[in-house]
């Protein structure tokens, strides 16, 4: 049994939620303080892949990055690298279909955050990035947790926009996800099914892990 897509998929997971715990965080810290108007405006354009098919979101990317377009071809002539079908492209529809939800759950956190913590710190003197980081964040942990986990299992579980971005390439692309659908293409259902105990079990770990760090959090919290 090769053990290639549980690491491509770890890696992926991991990678891209990193991405979007950062990108999802200050999109989500800049939306909550825009004008009602900006709000609205940016926050269906953020929102989008998270109501798209999957599918429709990878043909979209292939759209923008693929090596006959404009973009793809440019990158791929300059720097001699390929924006679609390596494993980078699927870290990259990864982050696309896992934003929302990291964007949604900061949003709705920060949105309901005290603000007269933010006016006490200002007339304190401290800096609007250290009120940021060492006031607003600590309150708003367990919202950001939230949908840290929820980002990971989201790109943990993607197949749609990965395997029309970044293929299947055995020892190259292959997911966990995308290798259960070759093998059961293929008729090769016993290991199919053992990728997918494979699967529940990673994310029955990482929702464990979440609930048990949350209720430590809980009776740490005042």
């Amino acid at each position: 049994m090769d053990w290639f897509p549980l690491y491509n998929s770890i890696r992926t997971a991991a990678v891209s939620t990193v991405l979007v715990f950062f990108l999802g965080i200050f999109a989500a810290h800049f939306v909550s303080r825009a004008p009602r108007l900006v709000k609205g405006a940016v926050d269906v354009v953020l929102t989008l892949p998270l109501v798209l098919p999957p599918t429709v979101v990878g043909w979209l990317l292939l759209l923008a990055l693929g090596p006959r377009r404009p973009l793809g071809s440019w990158v791929l002539e300059t720097f001699g690298l390929r924006l679609t079908m390596t494993w980078p492209a699927g870290i990259l529809a990864a982050v696309v279909v896992s934003f929302p939800l990291m964007y949604r759950t900061a949003r709705g956190t920060f949105e309901s955050f005290d603000k007269t913590l933010i006016q006490a710190g200002q007339t304190l003197g401290l800096g609007n990035a250290y009120i940021f980081w060492r006031i607003q964040m600590p309150v708003c942990r367990q919202g950001i947790l939230a949908g840290t986990v929820l980002s990971f299992a989201r790109a943990l579980g993607e197949y749609g926009a990965t395997s029309m971005v970044a293929g299947y390439t055995p020892g190259r692309t292959a997911t966990v996800s995308t290798t259960v659908y070759q093998l059961w293409r293929t008729g090769q259902d016993t290991l199919a099914l053992r990728w997918v105990l494979v699967n529940l079990g990673i994310s029955a770990a990482v929702l464990l892990a979440v609930n048990l760090l949350e209720r430590k959090e809980g009776r740490s919290w005042p």
